[in-house]
């Protein structure tokens, strides 16, 4: 691993955004679901909420479990070492899809950053995302 980044041109430079294989669903279980234990296990990123708990599951997790809803999303990882407190990169991405009329979910994790996009967009959100980080390496 090499060092974090914490300013933005650098994060932005640095990102190499890299689509994930498949398709996630952002899923909620209620807390007293007796499945909740198992699913959490297998689950791509746990949230509670005070509503429920939200998990991310591939296509094949949320359809086993009959939780596949309708907003079928893809995953890119940012593939840039931010820092947890680097300020700007969530905001700059969101910003830029959301420019480009691309919905994202943002979910930062300890290595990396993850744009969670609609899956029929993520074409088009890997190219503004490719071009956002080639215009700062400029």
């Amino acid at each position: 691993m090499t060092g974090t980044v914490a300013d933005l041109g650098g994060m932005l430079a640095g990102m190499t955004p890299t689509p994930v294989p498949g398709v996630v669903h952002f899923c909620k279980v209620g807390f007293d679901d007796p499945r909740l234990a198992e699913l959490a296990t297998q689950a791509l990123c746990t949230f509670r909420e005070v509503e429920d708990m939200t998990l991310i599951l591939t296509q094949a997790q949320a359809d086993a479990a009959g939780l596949a809803g309708d907003q079928p999303m893809a995953q890119i990882t940012l593939g840039v070492y931010s820092s947890l407190e680097g300020v700007g990169l969530t905001a700059a991405v969101a910003t830029a899809l959301a420019e480009a009329g691309i919905a994202c979910n943002m979910v930062a994790a300890f290595h990396h950053d993850h744009a969670f996009v609609p899956a029929a967009q993520v074409d088009d959100a890997m190219a503004v995302l490719t071009a956002i980080s080639s215009a700062a390496r400029a």
